[in-house]
């Protein structure tokens, strides 16, 4: 499995920003795909979740209502729309996929990441 993330960048607070993932490698219909995020000298946390093939979503709180993870069957393709970007969401984004129970714990494909800068 290989993860391709792209559309990390700077704005501005209150700014919107796309975030997406490749994923190639096998067929993804039993997988979870989803993304993390990691400030600088924080721990790495869980954003959003998407099941592949249900299209059943989940986020954390802290994104809950700014966030919408989405996906594109026919590129293999998660996307992770980031609206009303405050500066705490400034991180290195990651994109991660494996089978539900492996996902729930530590998934085991990561792609590398994408820098969301957020100014005040």
């Amino acid at each position: 499995v290989q993860l391709q993330a792209s559309g990390g960048g700077l704005v501005q607070a209150g700014d919107s920003l796309r975030l997406s993932c490749a994923a190639s490698g096998r067929t993804f219909s039993s997988y979870i795909m989803g993304w993390f995020r990691q400030a600088p000298g924080k721990e790495r946390e869980f954003v959003a979740r998407i099941t592949w093939s249900s299209g059943n979503t989940y986020y954390a709180d802290s994104v809950k209502g700014r966030f919408t993870i989405s996906r594109d069957d026919a590129r293999n393709t998660v996307h992770l729309e980031m609206n009303s970007l405050i500066p705490e969401d400034t991180a290195v984004y990651y994109c991660a996929s494996d089978v539900a129970i492996r996902f729930l714990t530590t998934p085991r494909f990561w792609g590398q990441g994408t820098l969301v800068t957020v100014s005040s």
